[in-house]
């Protein structure tokens, strides 16, 4: 099999997997959408009050300490490297080769071409999915074979959920061009609660690395389908 015989198996394979993904845009939204409260819930069952988790806290906030001091054009060209870096990121996980990523000179924007028509996800990610964390996160994970979480690990952690948030918070504006690629309405239902899953599995994987992620994973299916399950006898019994 030649070069080019693989080639246009990627392609029709990112074709394929571009309209299984587009298929699950709108139940994804509502899935986020009904995921808000269970979010809410699961917030009891984290314990807070550990060493581990105030270092996280005063990492969070030692971000927006260091942000003030910040030069503004260096903080905007790393949100958007980071920014096309994301939508990069999930156009590659689903079999797209990107052709290019560039920087305005004056930090007014950014941009990425990919070959292939696309989808969704590539659209939203910098919307809701921490890339830096999430490598950050894949690193604590090696390192969690030879050693235990401790707090300066949490703190570091905790700058980088910092500059997260931050960074979600400055995208979504109403001169964005992404958002009304895949609606407006599709944003407000998906974005919210996508946003809280991620910040619920940070806070989860503070505990015990990709252990304690997984049981947060469960824990929010579970308050999902006992809120389903609240709902239907609610409409039922009335």
């Amino acid at each position: 099999m030649n070069f080019f015989d693989r080639w246009h198996i990627v392609l029709s394979m990112s074709t394929i997997l571009d309209k299984i993904i587009n298929l699950f845009k709108w139940p994804v939204a509502v899935w986020a959408l009904w995921s808000v409260p269970a979010f809410f819930q699961s917030l009891e069952y984290f314990h807070f009050l550990t060493l581990k988790f105030a270092a996280l806290t005063g990492g969070f906030f030692m971000f927006f300490v260091a942000r003030t001091s910040m030069d503004s054009s260096v903080r905007t060209s790393m949100q958007i490297i980071a920014h096309e870096l994301t939508h990069s990121f999930f156009a590659v996980l689903t079999f797209h080769k990107v052709k290019h990523i560039r920087v305005a000179e004056d930090n007014s924007g950014g941009s990425m071409g990919f070959e292939g028509e696309g989808n969704w996800l590539i659209i939203i990610a910098p919307y809701f999915f921490p890339l830096f964390c999430f490598f950050f996160m894949l690193g604590i994970g090696v390192y969690m074979k030879f050693a235990a979480l401790n707090w300066v690990i949490s703190a570091v952690f905790g700058y980088f959920i910092g500059y997260h948030v931050d960074t979600v918070a400055s995208q979504i504006h109403e001169k964005q061009t992404d958002l009304p690629k895949v609606s407006y309405l599709f944003c407000a239902m998906f974005l919210p609660g996508a946003n809280f899953w991620i910040i619920g599995s940070m806070l989860a994987f503070n505990s015990q690395g990709w252990k304690t992620f997984l049981v947060y994973q469960e824990l929010m299916v579970r308050l999902n389908a006992e809120n389903l399950d609240r709902l239907l006898n609610l409409i039922f019994n009335f």
